[in-house]
């Protein structure tokens, strides 16, 4: 039996996993929700094969995804996404997925100089085809989806593979495929960590450093006031409440629903929504003692010696000047994290620049001498 176009069951995963082993080509997209949810969350895995057979994955039917794990491992079957940054960081977090082989786009985009990165823009430059009318921004948990979305979230799959051939031309033209394949792997192989919360997050909102270390205590409660809100709610917390209007509120210091109303950016429904866990958090923040009141520690400037000054200068130097003779976005070329760690860590020769995260073999074979040599120089 053809399998169905929506995969909800886990008798139609297990059935897709089964009929996806072995294939030479896989297209992968996903949508997520953080705009209508929090926090967010994966909604749909688009998946496109070689023969232009494309399926709908539900995650949110299908609370275990892991047997699609072993066609995604599978270093046979290329796994074309574009921008995959986000789609590895769902797919890993959530499944412990592992990707091999993998074609981004994107990526390859970077590496021809395209002048428009996204995957509407390339499709049309390279595939002369017009893209359905964007959906970024609906909300991907609702169901059903409408034909339009369906028609969307198809569209991201189903012309990633002839993509994928059209800037393999280009790149193979240019003698830069081996780049791209080196990127790709090492975009493939970063470990998404768990993102920690931050306990000093509210110190960061604008405005935060006008306030009274009592202020700063109110802003403290009020941030993980509205935090649980959001939780609760299933709501991102900027829909509950704004940071200026958080700011605004730790500043006046409201005692009850009139004076909330006088906060620019609460709203009546604001008040209404979240007014009593908005007092009580003021009056938690009024209670904390005076020595338990949060301050600013700042943070001291890391001393950066001369020496790697100067050897940063020197390679930001070659860098404008190689990435002119080979017509590359400097920050293609060589990212400034690279540029960092080799003047904090100089290499002496080829085989330890080599063994610099993230420098990869083209470069080294390519740029080598040269890198050494301005390192040398400063």
């Amino acid at each position: 039996m053809p399998l169905p176009r929506w995969i909800r069951t886990p008798d139609d995963l297990r059935a897709l996993a089964s009929e996806l082993e072995g294939t030479p080509a896989l297209a992968i997209d996903t949508e997520a929700d953080s705009l209508h949810h929090y926090p967010g969350k994966l909604c749909l895995v688009q998946l496109a094969d070689a023969r232009g057979r494309a399926h709908l994955v539900d995650p949110l039917a299908l609370r275990d995804l892991s047997p699609l794990g072993p066609v995604l491992a599978d270093p046979r079957t290329l796994k074309v996404l574009h921008a995959a940054d986000n789609d590895l960081a769902y797919l890993k977090r959530l499944y412990g997925a592992t990707v091999s082989s993998l074609f981004d786009t994107a990526v390859a985009a970077r590496f021809l100089g395209a002048p428009a990165l996204g995957l509407e823009g390339l499709l049309t430059q390279f595939l002369g085809i017009t893209p359905v009318k964007s959906r970024q921004k609906d909300d991907w948990s609702r169901r059903p989806l409408t034909a339009e979305q369906e028609a969307y979230a198809l569209d991201d799959v189903l012309h990633l593979i002839p993509l994928r051939e059209r800037l393999l031309e280009a790149l193979r033209a240019l003698g830069r495929e081996r780049w791209v394949e080196q990127e790709c792997a090492g975009l493939a192989a970063l470990i998404v960590p768990e993102k920690a919360p931050d306990p000093d997050a509210y110190m960061k909102l604008k405005g935060a450093r006008e306030l009274t270390p009592r202020g700063l205590a109110v802003l403290r409660e009020l941030f993980a006031a509205r935090e649980a809100l959001a939780l609760r709610l299933d709501r991102p917390p900027f829909m509950i409440i704004g940071n200026e209007s958080l700011v605004g509120l730790a500043t006046r210091l409201p005692a009850d629903a009139e004076a909330m109303l006088s906060v620019p950016g609460c709203t009546p429904p604001v008040v209404r929504r979240a007014g009593p866990a908005i007092l009580e958090a003021v009056a938690r923040g009024l209670a904390v003692p005076e020595a338990d009141l949060p301050a600013y520690r700042p943070a001291p400037r890391p001393h950066v010696p001369a020496a790697v000054r100067r050897r940063a200068e020197a390679l930001r130097a070659w860098r404008t000047q190689a990435s002119k003779e080979i017509g590359l976005d400097p920050g293609v070329l060589f990212p400034q994290r690279l540029i960092d760690r080799l003047a904090a860590s100089p290499p002496g020769d080829l085989a330890a620049l080599r063994q610099i995260e993230g420098v990869r073999d083209w470069r080294v074979e390519l740029f080598g001498p040269a890198l050494l040599t301005a390192i040398a120089s400063a």
